[in-house]
């Protein structure tokens, strides 16, 4: 079964100022929102998939994962003390039960089905509840990364028009890149994500095709031919991910807004790139695909 990118999770010390990057960007962010597990989020909702700024925002309710188990709160303070970045990759699922077991059955490493609802404000006041149910699966090829599925119980109350429109244009979250000494050690674990099909090796490259948006894994010097004022990680570290693409409907109307707002940015082959967002490459682009 193909799954497609369902958000990223980018995890920063302070919410506040991730948050107004992320306007000066030109992203409409929603308001912030508590976890019952220690963590706190502002949204950034596409058509069909968004992102997630995440921070530790109450350090005493982070709890250690019991055996056997995975902890959200605790990945996530862990992954902070290596630095701010993406920790998770979050991909569509109508049935998390169900796909756990497809990973389980995959030889994956998965772990019990979490759910979890927090309450969240309408545009007129009410107070709804969203909930959902998270599958996760580990990888020791993949130190400190977390992937899972998202199924949402309340979808009507969590997608919000308002907080889909944004000044820049933004449409959906095209391309997650990730760097790595050797991709093809990684092909097995997507194929047993997204299907063998979906998966194609290239030079210095591996392609993952989901049913929306697409992840693609490069080598070190490949990352530096697409990303050259980029700091390329030193041979031998862990797998990380390093950069993702928005595709936008208007490439000139995205530069005016970052230089209106003082935000320094590259471009090169038809995308806009902003070069360090809390641990993050960020690229502008008016194409979904290349």
């Amino acid at each position: 079964m193909i799954r497609g990118i369902d958000h990223l999770v980018l995890c920063v010390h302070d919410l506040d100022k991730a948050r107004r990057l992320y306007e000066r960007l030109g992203f409409t962010v929603t308001p912030r929102a508590l976890h019952p597990f220690g963590t706190g989020n502002h949204l950034i909702q596409c058509e069909g998939n968004f992102i997630e700024l995440l921070a530790v925002v109450e350090p005493a309710k982070i709890v250690a994962a019991e055996p056997g188990g995975f902890s959200f709160g605790d990945h996530n303070a862990r992954f902070l003390k290596g630095g701010e970045g993406m920790s998770m990759l979050a991909l569509f699922s109508d049935d998390a039960r169900r796909d756990q077991g497809e990973f389980a059955a995959n030889g994956l490493d998965t772990y019990p089905v979490f759910n979890f609802s927090r309450r969240a404000t309408l545009q007129d006041g009410r107070q709804v509840t969203v909930a959902f149910s998270l599958a996760y699966v580990t990888d020791a090829r993949l130190p400190g990364i977390a992937l899972f599925v998202c199924q949402q119980h309340a979808p009507e109350y969590f997608w919000k028009p308002e907080y889909q429109r944004h000044a820049n244009g933004a449409a959906i979250v095209s391309e997650v890149v990730m760097v790595a000494d050797e991709p093809a050690a990684l092909r097995a674990l997507f194929e047993k994500l997204e299907g063998a099909e979906n998966v194609k090796a290239g030079d210095g490259s591996l392609t993952v095709n989901t049913a929306r948006g697409r992840i693609v894994v490069l080598t070190l010097s490949a990352f530096a031919r697409r990303f050259p004022a980029a700091a390329v990680p030193a041979a031998g570290a862990a797998p990380r991910f390093a950069a993702y693409r928005v595709a936008v409907a208007d490439l000139g109307r995205v530069a005016t807004l970052l230089t209106k707002n003082a935000v320094t940015f590259g471009k090169a082959g038809g995308r806009l790139r902003i070069a360090d967002a809390f641990g993050m490459i960020v690229e502008f682009s008016e194409d979904e695909e290349d």
